[in-house]
């Protein structure tokens, strides 16, 4: 199975990439997690992206907050998928990371999943590395079937109240 790289800005990031470690290792996949920074260790970076493919990543997530360039910095130097997650800041409450991560250039690609939405980056990267692997697939068809039958036992619950609107 291919791993997944989850890389934050800074340490200040990991109360919410924590969430995408811990989904990815519920899922049974490979996590390798780092802290690079777009600015202040560009190269760092620029080697890490140029030799994930060769190193066994089959995906890349990226968080960061306020200018928010991790994201983009990693995707010009590889062709692999790049998940940003914008995370939430105190000046601007996550705009300016949202808009810095999901405004790429033609070519330079980057999903981009909701401000601090660290679970939707595991799961779309695991998603990604499921195109190849029918065991992560079918723990993913789980999820979902889980999650439906959960909303569905919760509209029994309410229309056994009577709460019909």
């Amino acid at each position: 199975m291919k791993k997944v790289a989850v890389i934050m800005g800074s340490d200040s990031d990991l109360p919410v990439v924590s969430k995408a470690v811990e989904t990815l290792g519920d899922l049974g996949v490979p996590v390798e997690t780092h802290i690079m920074s777009a600015h202040r260790t560009p190269d760092a970076a620029a080697r890490f992206a140029e030799n994930a493919r060769e190193n066994g990543f089959g995906a890349i997530i990226c968080a960061a907050g306020m200018a928010a360039h991790l994201a983009g910095a990693i995707a010009a130097r590889t062709t692999l998928p790049v998940i940003g997650i914008p995370i939430c800041g105190k000046s601007f409450g996550g705009l300016d990371a949202l808009l810095s991560t999901v405004q790429m250039p033609s070519g330079i690609p980057v999903a981009t999943v909701a401000v601090d939405g660290a679970k939707n980056a595991a799961f779309l990267a695991a998603e990604i590395i499921a195109v190849d692997d029918a065991d992560l697939a079918g723990k993913l068809d789980a999820i979902r079937a889980a999650a439906a039958e959960e909303v569905m036992e919760k509209d029994r619950k309410i229309r056994e109240r009577g709460q019909n609107a």
